[in-house]
């Protein structure tokens, strides 16, 4: 009976990250969803069906005008308004209304995905016992970026000629340099000061991943001397800096500063989730509080961050996603003349077909990971 019980105990162990991670997954979807429907019923567009997954249908209701329904696969969702895909003589279909009106219903998803994701970061912000702030507070032995200039108080301000807000943006664009050796500039005494190349250390993980980091630490604010102000603008600051770290992550796919294997999919993202929470449940349990703080915080930069990607990748101007829609009715709003129906419902039935593409290769990209991962 022990060996049993300690075997079913084995198996939740593995089994609630990936459930906990999936449920996180479809909180996003559904929030992203919930903002569509919201902001077409109080436009009194006709929604049609109200759905949460993939593929076919396990259970619908309606009630009123529209449907309700789950589907078999738990990625994805669809809020369907009357007219949106095709030509309809309703007097509340999606198609018939103001442009303006549209707009605000297409980017009332993203938005709700951003506001999701500010929220868990103004959280990390309140459970943190420390606003860690970019300035130099001491030096580390032996530290070689003081050898080339940097001093105790120096306040970082550029890197590679983008802004330094949080300690987020610190670490990113570091990391985003190759080689470590980036421009930094910094604020001294109230002035700007440019110290031209600055060369980091160079540090590895315990899994052997190679990074960049500081040789100094930086000045803290206890969490009983952070005043509102402080705050919010540390809370508003880590949201930009998740956001930019998005956008120019997507530049560096693009331009092929990533590879394939370090883009993750659905599965990927379910894994990344679950390991986090698998780990802050360890540092739970350890004993060690401080730690265990700390890794729940990690855990929720993870879902705040996932918050973000989903609402700024749906902000993108791709067919099929909600920026593609975007897109067609800011050209109508500029040139006063709506885009031919057709034409539109072609570019994202293309657009859908090629996202299908890409996710499954993807996934199995994931899905390889994990099978190399185990072996």
């Amino acid at each position: 009976m022990s060996t049993l019980a300690f075997s079913a105990g084995a198996v939740w162990g593995k089994v609630w990250p990936i459930l906990l991670a999936i449920v996180y997954f479809g909180f996003l979807i559904l929030s992203h969803e919930i903002g569509h429907f919201t902001a077409a019923k109080s436009f009194k567009v006709k929604v049609n069906e109200f759905s949460m997954g993939m593929g076919p249908r396990i259970f619908k209701k309606k009630k009123g005008e529209t449907t309700y329904s789950v589907k078999a696969l738990p990625f994805g969702g669809s809020v369907l308004m009357e007219g949106e895909d095709d030509e309809s003589a309703d007097p509340r279909a999606f198609g018939k209304q103001k442009a303006w009106k549209r707009l605000i219903i297409l980017l009332a998803g993203a938005f709700m995905n951003l506001v999701c994701g500010m929220i868990i970061m103004a959280v990390i912000v309140g459970m943190d016992p420390k606003t860690m702030v970019p300035q130099v507070a001491q030096f580390g032995q032996e530290p070689i970026t003081s050898a080339q200039g940097l001093e105790v108080g120096d306040v970082l301000y550029k890197i590679n000629g983008r802004r330094v807000r949080t300690w987020m943006d610190l670490n990113f664009l570091l990391n985003r340099s190759k080689t470590g050796l980036v421009d930094l500039v910094v604020k001294r005494q109230g002035k700007t000061l440019g110290l031209g190349e600055i060369q980091f250390k160079q540090g590895e993980t315990a899994d052997g991943v190679k990074y960049y980091g500081c040789d100094f630490t930086l000045y803290g604010v206890e969490k009983g001397e952070r005043s509102l102000g402080l705050f919010l603008k540390e809370t508003v600051g880590e949201s930009i800096s998740v956001a930019r770290m998005v956008y120019l992550s997507l530049f560096d796919m693009v331009t092929g500063k990533f590879k394939l294997r370090e883009i993750s999919g659905p599965i990927g993202v379910v894994t990344m989730l679950s390991n986090g929470a698998q780990q802050a449940q360890e540092q739970a349990t350890s004993g060690n509080k401080a730690q265990a703080l700390f890794a729940l915080m990690d855990l929720l930069l993870l879902f705040g961050m996932i918050s973000i990607n989903i609402g700024i990748m749906n902000l993108l101007p791709l067919p099929a996603l909600d920026g593609g829609r975007i897109f067609f009715t800011l050209v109508e709003m500029i040139f006063r003349k709506p885009v031919p129906k057709k034409f539109e419902s072609y570019v994202h039935a293309a657009g859908f077909a090629l996202l299908m593409l890409f996710m499954a290769v993807v996934s199995f990209s994931d899905i390889w990971a994990l099978i190399k991962g185990h072996r």
